[in-house]
């Protein structure tokens, strides 16, 4: 099989919230956005690392509420960076699974959730 990218695609309601979520305190960057005209929804990627999201306003893209696994590397140290920021609406923290990994689950402002994963080596 070829290289493939997988890239999820989550419904927001409000760009600003969603900013504030994913740029201010999880350290996502906008790449691009898209926006027809002023008044109509925005669709936009952003990515941190290698970790890549599309966000829309389009209320046929998507169903609000999904979740998205994501393989990570230095959850540890991930969850200091996040953690030192105070978000208030957000309180995470970090889980042994029976998969024999660490996780933190979060769910943004439009109730979607991302979990992310670090599998441990034994």
């Amino acid at each position: 099989m070829e290289r493939v990218t997988v890239i999820p695609v989550l419904r927001i309601f409000d760009v600003a919230k969603a900013k504030e979520f994913y740029l201010d305190w999880l350290g996502f960057k906008v790449n691009w956005k898209y926006q027809f005209e002023d008044s109509l929804p925005i669709y936009m990627q952003v990515s941190k690392g290698k970790m890549i999201l599309h966000l829309t306003e389009h209320h046929g893209d998507c169903t609000p509420g999904s979740k998205v696994f994501i393989e990570i590397i230095g959850l540890k140290e991930f969850y200091k960076e996040i953690n030192n920021k105070n978000y208030i609406h957000n309180n995470p923290g970090i889980e042994e699974t029976p998969w024999n990994s660490i996780c933190m689950e979060l769910i943004d402002p439009f109730h979607n959730k991302l979990l992310f994963n670090e599998s441990l080596k034994k």
